[in-house]
């Protein structure tokens, strides 16, 4: 079992933020035989990166209208819809609209399940690994459901749910299993293990950094 110290060094968390999640990241990491130094490390420094140092557990979605345009491709939100909704000198980011928007419409039906008006800003992203869309939530529920049963809260009724440190964690070992990444920690490669869970390398140097950290943690050599 890892201690409180070991796990806000791993995930880059301070110390009243991780204690929290002491109990069920080590309960959920038996579960998903997340269970050596190699694979620890890995998973916490991810998880440290994916959360902020578990300090972000819900999406912030107060984008720029400039970084909206940037990010998002015109089938998702128009630049009128960016330029009226995104943070811009003459007013704040309309968050609710934003989230309806990138997540909403065609592309949040097919890609996410979100079929219902406001499911893109009900469905934003919720937990340490930022589970997105209505079809998402309730995967995460029927996988855990599985293995522990009808506790389990139906995150597509309550998606808030997934950012409370029980369901948080094991949502987020949940997610590393169902990517097979234990075998991809246990040959160390921390590129694809990347590339699995973000689809590229966003913020790769930081993920680096709280890995090689992580590592010295838990006394890899």
């Amino acid at each position: 079992m890892l201690s409180l110290q070991q796990i806000a060094t791993c995930t880059g968390a301070a110390s009243q933020r991780a204690e929290p999640f002491v109990v069920y990241l080590n309960a959920a990491m038996v579960a998903y035989a997340i269970n050596t130094a190699q694979r620890q490390a890995a998973f916490l420094a991810q998880l440290g990166h994916e959360s902020a140092g578990l300090s972000r557990l819900v999406e912030n979605l107060n984008y720029s209208a400039d970084a909206l345009i940037a990010k998002f491709s015109r089938d998702r939100i128009s630049k009128l819809d960016a330029l009226t909704y995104g943070r811009t000198a003459a007013h704040p980011a309309d968050q609710v609209e934003i989230a309806n928007r990138i997540y909403g419409g065609e592309w949040g039906r097919v890609n996410l399940g979100n079929t219902q008006p406001g499911d893109g800003w009900r469905y934003r992203a919720h937990g340490p690994t930022g589970t997105t869309g209505r079809a998402n939530c309730a995967k995460v529920r029927d996988r855990l459901r599985v293995r522990f049963g009808t506790r389990v809260p139906n995150f597509e009724d309550q998606p808030e749910k997934l950012t409370e440190p029980e369901w948080g964690a094991y949502s987020a070992a949940d997610f590393w299993d169902m990517r097979g990444l234990n075998a991809l920690a246990d040959s160390g490669n921390f590129e694809l293990i990347t590339r699995r869970i973000n689809g590229g390398l966003n913020g790769y140097a930081d993920r680096l950094q709280r890995w090689e950290i992580a590592k010295e943690a838990l006394g890899i050599v």
